[in-house]
């Protein structure tokens, strides 16, 4: 990029001053003589060295700009996002109170960007996209470093910002492993971006490989399902009735419902679960708890984010509701 005055030309100590001594002397450009009469070799040498300090100075801030070390500011309508998803939706929720966040104290984390690799002038997020998000709902600049990023390089900043952030579930993070995989990318750049080990990369494959996308998709996020229970899933997937499934988690009562939730619905149906009656959708769509049956057995599964305290609120109560319900019986 073009870079003016570098040097600085202007001399900020005041009105210059030239020996009489040497009347058609020409200062350099930003120095001002001392007065006195002084060794004509020690003032070139202060000058070199001004100009030197100038110069340094200016290289230390293209080497910044090179590495991306400076925050500036951009358009956020000039901004796409990376080439590889990592999360199967932005939470609506989520992005207000960022909204809320940003409006009232700025932006704090800067976004961090690339230049976009095919078309000149814009830029491609390594990592930042529910903060680009929000800029976009405020119509204001986004705070951004700018680095120039391979593709492994993107990936594994996007991968690695996340896990400093733990805001992924266990699924997306397992899609963003087979995504990166379908894209060619090798096993190291796969283990660097999600810092993990080659059995755990396996695990992720495995499960990923085994369920369809559309149940994922379906079923969503669910951030407090782990590995263990989304393996069980794969590994039980053949005796679900996927087309009956999907059918109700596409559903209206099953997208007001959490996606922890639509995962127990998805395991219940692999277990032998009756498909949910319309009472379970009731208590679904009204209340933070799902009803979930069995031949033999039945439960209520809380959702402590939507409701905390609600399960032990319930639970301190049981004793009465048991006497209350052996009333009913006798009567």
């Amino acid at each position: 990029m073009a870079r003016k005055n570098l040097i600085g030309v202007s001399d900020v100590g005041g009105t210059e001053t030239v020996a009489p001594s040497a009347p058609s002397a020409r200062p350099i450009a930003g120095l001002t003589p001392p007065a006195g009469n002084h060794a004509p070799v020690g003032g070139i040498t202060r000058t070199l060295g001004s100009i030197t300090q100038k110069m340094e100075r200016a290289q230390e801030l293209e080497r910044q700009l090179t590495e991306g070390q400076t925050i500036i500011e951009v358009d956020p309508d000039l901004v796409d996002a990376s080439f590889v998803r990592d999360r199967l939706s932005i939470d609506a929720e989520e992005i207000a109170e960022l909204v809320a966040q940003i409006r009232d104290h700025g932006q704090q984390v800067p976004v961090l960007l690339r230049p976009h690799p095919v078309t000149h002038g814009r830029f491609q997020v390594a990592y930042g996209h529910r903060r680009l998000a929000a800029i976009r709902q405020l119509g204001v600049k986004l705070r951004a470093v700018v680095r120039d990023l391979t593709d492994e390089k993107l990936v594994v900043s996007q991968g690695q910002e996340n896990n400093a952030r733990k805001n992924l579930s266990y699924i997306e993070r397992a899609l963003f492993a087979a995504r990166l995989e379908d894209r060619s990318f090798s096993r190291e750049v796969i283990m660097s971006a999600l810092a993990v080990d080659k059995a755990a990369v396996s695990k992720m494959m495995s499960v990923v490989r085994a369920l369809p996308f559309e149940l994922i998709e379906a079923i969503g996020a669910a951030p407090e399902t782990g590995r263990r229970r989304w393996m069980e899933l794969a590994e039980k997937i053949a005796d679900i009735d996927l087309p009956a499934l999907l059918t109700w988690l596409r559903s209206d009562a099953a997208r007001r419902i959490p996606s922890d939730q639509r995962f127990q619905a998805a395991l219940d149906a692999a277990n032998g679960a009756r498909e949910p009656d319309d009472k379970a959708k009731e208590i679904a769509a009204g209340l933070p708890v799902r009803f979930s049956e069995t031949t033999h057995r039945a439960s209520l599964i809380f959702d402590r984010k939507a409701a905390p305290g609600f399960d032990a609120f319930v639970r301190e109560r049981l004793e009465a509701l048991f006497a209350e319900y052996q009333l009913s019986q006798e009567g």
